[in-house]
C-alpha cells in the first residue's frame, strides 16, 4: 500500500489531499489549493479557513449558555445578496458573520469583482438572473487544460469523500497520524478523545461535555472517534444541500431529487445511483482483475520499453555522432574548397603583377634619364657607317616598341577581380533547407489504372510535396467473411518503381491492398486500403480468329489479333438502300482462336460506346461454321438467331439449351431482355449503362454463361447454353463498332512515351 502515495498526493501542495474535490476533468485538488489556484487568477473566493469549523469560533456557541439560541441557516450567497444597496450588504454580512458550525467549510462560490455600480457604496457579488452569467474557469494542474466550472465556481464541485477515506486509512496504515489534541482546552491541551461530526471538531471528555450540556439541541450530537478530518456522512448536492440519489449518463453527474427535475437535465438518461454503483464497479472490477492477471504481460512490455530506453540512447548518441561527422566533412570539403580556389586568385594576381611591373619597365626605359635613351644618343655618335647600322637597327626596334606602347597605351593588365566573383545562393538555400530526412508520405492509389484480371496490377503514387521514396513495400491479403479471424498480410519487400504485380490468387475472392513508401529515414504511412474482386473463374487467353469465315470488307483485325472494328464501307451503303424498302440487315461475326471444351473460364472485353450494335457471347462452334455457310445479308430481322438476348433459332425447343448466347450492347446502352425466360437483375427497366468492360464466364460442365460488369463484378445477366461440343467466344457487329480484348496483366508492360520532350509512362 506504500507505492499508493502518489496517487494521493495533491498536484498543487504536493502533500496529501485535505477535502479534495472532484474537477469535471475526473483530476483532484485541494479545496483550499483550488481557491488559491482561483485567486493568483484573479478571481475573489469565499477563503475556507475564515469561516467557522468548531463552536469556539463565533460568539454566539462560545458559551453553552448562549447555545439556546437559533442560529440560522446557511444559504447560497446569491440568496443572502437580495438587495444591492448598503442595508442589504450589512444585513447580509452580518448573516454570514453569524454562520453556526453546521454551514459546511468553505462554500466556495467564487465571483471576480466587478465595478460597483453608480449609486452603490458596494458589490459584493453578482445577483441571479443578470444578462451575462459570469463563468469560472480553474486551470488544472494535472492535465494543464481549463476547466469551466459554471457560475458557481467551487460550489459546484463534490467533495470527494472516497477518497478522503483511502487518505485516512493509508495515514494510518503507515503510523503517520499524530496524537489528535483537544481544539478548545486552555494550554495544556488535552488529547482528544471524541468527535463531533456536527460540529466538526474534537474534545476531551470535559469540553464535549461542556459543549454538549443536557437538555440542549447540542447534547443530541453523537460522538465519533476524533479525527482532522470531518465528512459529512454522505455526499451531498453541492447546489441543493440535499443527498444525491441519481446519476446523469450525459452529463456524467451526480444528481439529487432537485436537480432531476430541473430544465438542465430535460430528455437526459438519468438512473439510479445504485444501477450507476453497480456497472461502474463491475467494470472497475472486470479491470483490475484483468490488471491483476496480466502482471506478466506488464513485466514483459516494462521490460522491453527499458530495453527500447536503452537502444533509443545508443541510436540517439550514434546519429548525433553521424550528423556531427557529416557537418564535419561538408567543413572539410568546404576548406579544401577555399583553398583552390584562393590559390587560383593568387595565381592570377602574380601573374597580373609581372605582367604590370614589365610594362613599367618598359616606360621608364623612354624616360631622357633612362639607359635605353642614352644608349641611343651614343649611337648616334658613331660615325662607322657599318657599324652604325649593324647596332642601330636592334636598337631602333625596340625604339618603336616603346613608341606604340606609348602611342596607345593600355595596362597589361586589369586590376578588376569582378570574374572571381561566387554565386552561392543555390548552395546558401540548400544548407538553409539541410534538415533530416523524411518519411515519404502515404501514397495514393491510382484507381484508374489499378485492377485484377488474370493478376492484380496496382498501380500508385506519393503526393506532390512529399519526400522521395528509394523502394516501397505492397501488402495484401485475402478477405473471407466466413473467417473469424483476419488472415495475415503477405508482401512484396522492395518494390522499385510505382507499379506491382500480385500474382498467385484465388478465383472469386476480394483482396485488400495497401502500400507504403521507404527511404533512408525509415517507412512511411500506409495508403488507403484499396479492395478488388478476382474473376469468378481462371482467365482464358485466346486472339481473334482470321482464318475462315471472317469477311475482310467489313472487318478489321489489329495486327496483335486483340481487337476488331467494324468498316461497312460501300456495302453497306447498298444495304442501307435495301433497308428503305425490305429491310435488310448486314451481320459480320468473328470467333476466337480456341474452342472451350471444360471446366470454367472467364475473359473480359472492352466494347466502343459509339458502337452502333455489338453482341457478345459464346456459341458451339459446329454451329457457327453453319452460320458462315449462309449468305449474311437475310430478308427479316426474324431471321435473325440473336434477336435480343439471342437464345438461337426460333424453332428450338424450350427445354433444349440454345446453340448461342449472346449480350447485347449499342450505343452505350446494353439491352436487358423482359420477354424471354431468362432473369433481368434490373427490374426497373430493359436497359442499363454500359460498363468500361464487359467480363464473360462459361461454366461448360453446368452449361451456364454469364456476364459482368468487369469493374465492380456485379452480374449482369446469366442463361443456359448448349455445351454438347466445342464452345468458342464470339462477337457480332451490325453496323459500325469496335472492341477489344482485355490484355493479361502478365503481358502488360510499362511503355515509355515521348510527348514533347518529356517522358512520360504510358
Amino acid at each position: 500500500m506504500k507505492n499508493m502515495e502518489r496517487e494521493l498526493v495533491c498536484p498543487v501542495c504536493k502533500e496529501m489531499y485535505k477535502q479534495p474535490l472532484a474537477l469535471p476533468c475526473m483530476h483532484n485538488v485541494c479545496h483550499v489549493c483550488a481557491s488559491e489556484v482561483l485567486l493568483q487568477h484573479g478571481y475573489l473566493c469565499c477563503d475556507p479557513t475564515s469561516e467557522p469549523s468548531s463552536p469556539a469560533a463565533t460568539p454566539a456557541t462560545r458559551s453553552p449558555r448562549l447555545g439556546r439560541r437559533g442560529v440560522p441557516k446557511p444559504d447560497r450567497l446569491d440568496r443572502l445578496l437580495k438587495s444591492g444597496g448598503g442595508d442589504g450588504d450589512g444585513a447580509a454580512g452580518g448573516r454570514r458573520g453569524s454562520a453556526g458550525p453546521e454551514e459546511p467549510r468553505g462554500a466556495g462560490l467564487c465571483v471576480t469583482p466587478p465595478r460597483p455600480p453608480a449609486g452603490f457604496g458596494t458589490y459584493p457579488g453578482r445577483k441571479r438572473g443578470t444578462v451575462h452569467p459570469q463563468t469560472i474557469s480553474f486551470p488544472c494542474p494535472a492535465c494543464q487544460r481549463d476547466i469551466d466550472l459554471g457560475e458557481r465556481g467551487l460550489g459546484s464541485l463534490f467533495r470527494n469523500l472516497t477518497l478522503e477515506r483511502v487518505v485516512e486509512r493509508y495515514r494510518q496504515t503507515i503510523n503517520i497520524s499524530a496524537a489528535i489534541m483537544c481544539q478548545f482546552c486552555k494550554p495544556p491541551q488535552l488529547e482528544a478523545t471524541k468527535g463531533c461530526t456536527e460540529c466538526k471538531s474534537s474534545f476531551c471528555n470535559e469540553c464535549f461535555k461542556l459543549y454538549h450540556p443536557w437538555g440542549t439541541q447540542k447534547a443530541q450530537h453523537e460522538p465519533t472517534p476524533p479525527t482532522l478530518t470531518f465528512r459529512p456522512k454522505g455526499l451531498m448536492c453541492p447546489e441543493h444541500k440535499e443527498e444525491v440519489t441519481h446519476y446523469c449518463k450525459t452529463c456524467q453527474r451526480l444528481v439529487c431529487q432537485l436537480c432531476r427535475v430541473r430544465r438542465t437535465h430535460t430528455s437526459h438518461k438519468i438512473t439510479p445511483v445504485l444501477s450507476a454503483y453497480q456497472a461502474l464497479r463491475e467494470k472497475l472490477t472486470k479491470s483490475l482483475a484483468y490488471i491483476l492477471s496480466s502482471q506478466d504481460t506488464v513485466q514483459t512490455q516494462i521490460a522491453e520499453l527499458e530495453e527500447t530506453v536503452k537502444h533509443t540512447e545508443v541510436n540517439g548518441s550514434q546519429a548525433k555522432e553521424e550528423v556531427s561527422q557529416l557537418i564535419q566533412g561538408l567543413c572539410s570539403m568546404l576548406e579544401e574548397k577555399r583553398a583552390s580556389l584562393l590559390q587560383a586568385i593568387e595565381e592570377c594576381q602574380q601573374e597580373r603583377l609581372a605582367s604590370l611591373h614589365y610594362q613599367i619597365q618598359e616606360h621608364q626605359a623612354m624616360l631622357e634619364n633612362s639607359g635605353m635613351v642614352g644608349y641611343a644618343q651614343e649611337v648616334l655618335k658613331e660615325t662607322d657607317h657599318p657599324c652604325f647600322v649593324q647596332a642601330a637597327k636592334q636598337l631602333h626596334n625596340r625604339i618603336l616598341r616603346a613608341t606604340d606602347s606609348l602611342q596607345s597605351f593600355r595596362p597589361a593588365a586589369t586590376a578588376s577581380f569582378s570574374h572571381f566573383q561566387l554565386d552561392v545562393s543555390r548552395e546558401l538555400k540548400l544548407l538553409t533547407d539541410l534538415a533530416f530526412i523524411k518519411v515519404p508520405e502515404a501514397p495514393v492509389i491510382d484507381t484508374q489504372r489499378t485492377y485484377a484480371y488474370d493478376q492484380i496490377f496496382l498501380c500508385w503514387r506519393l503526393p506532390q510535396h512529399s519526400p522521395p521514396a528509394w523502394h516501397y513495400t505492397v501488402e495484401y491479403r485475402k478477405t473471407d467473411a466466413k473467417a473469424k479471424g483476419l488472415k495475415l498480410w503477405q508482401r512484396r519487400e522492395e518494390v522499385r518503381g510505382t507499379s506491382a504485380l500480385v500474382e498467385y490468387l484465388d478465383t472469386d475472392s476480394v483482396y485488400v491492398l495497401r502500400v507504403k513508401g521507404c527511404n533512408k529515414a525509415g517507412f512511411g504511412e500506409y495508403s488507403e486500403d484499396i479492395y478488388l474482386h478476382t474473376p469468378p473463374a481462371p482467365v482464358l487467353n485466346f486472339f481473334l480468329d482470321n482464318r475462315w469465315g471472317f469477311n475482310r470488307d467489313r472487318l478489321a483485325i489489329s495486327k496483335d489479333q486483340r481487337a476488331v472494328r467494324s468498316v461497312p464501307g460501300i456495302p453497306m451503303l447498298f444495304a442501307a438502300e435495301r433497308l428503305m424498302t425490305s429491310c435488310h440487315l448486314s451481320i459480320d461475326l468473328v470467333i476466337g482462336d480456341v474452342a472451350i471444351t471444360q471446366g470454367k473460364s472467364y475473359w473480359a472485353c472492352c466494347v466502343d460506346p459509339s458502337s452502333y450494335l455489338v453482341k457478345v457471347g459464346v456459341g458451339l462452334e459446329s454451329k457457327l461454321q453453319e452460320w458462315f455457310q449462309v449468305p449474311q445479308d437475310v430478308v427479316s430481322p426474324r431471321y435473325d438467331p440473336d434477336s435480343g438476348h439471342d437464345s438461337g433459332a426460333e424453332d428450338t425447343t424450350v427445354d433444349a439449351p440454345p446453340p448461342y448466347a449472346f449480350l447485347t450492347i449499342g450505343m452505350g446502352k446494353i439491352l436487358l431482355s423482359h420477354g424471354s425466360a431468362f432473369t433481368s437483375r434490373d427490374p426497373n427497366g430493359c436497359t442499363v449503362p454500359l460498363p468500361p468492360r464487359i467480363g464473360i464466364c462459361l461454366d461448360y460442365e453446368q452449361g451456364k454463361v454469364s456476364f459482368y460488369d468487369a469493374v465492380s463484378f456485379r452480374e449482369l445477366w446469366e442463361c443456359g447454353v448448349d455445351c454438347s461440343g466445342p464452345v468458342c467466344p464470339a462477337f457480332c457487329f451490325i453496323g459500325g463498332g469496335a472492341l477489344h480484348l482485355q490484355e493479361l496483366v502478365a503481358n502488360k508492360q510499362e511503355r515509355k512515351v515521348t510527348i514533347g520532350g518529356f517522358a512520360k509512362l504510358d
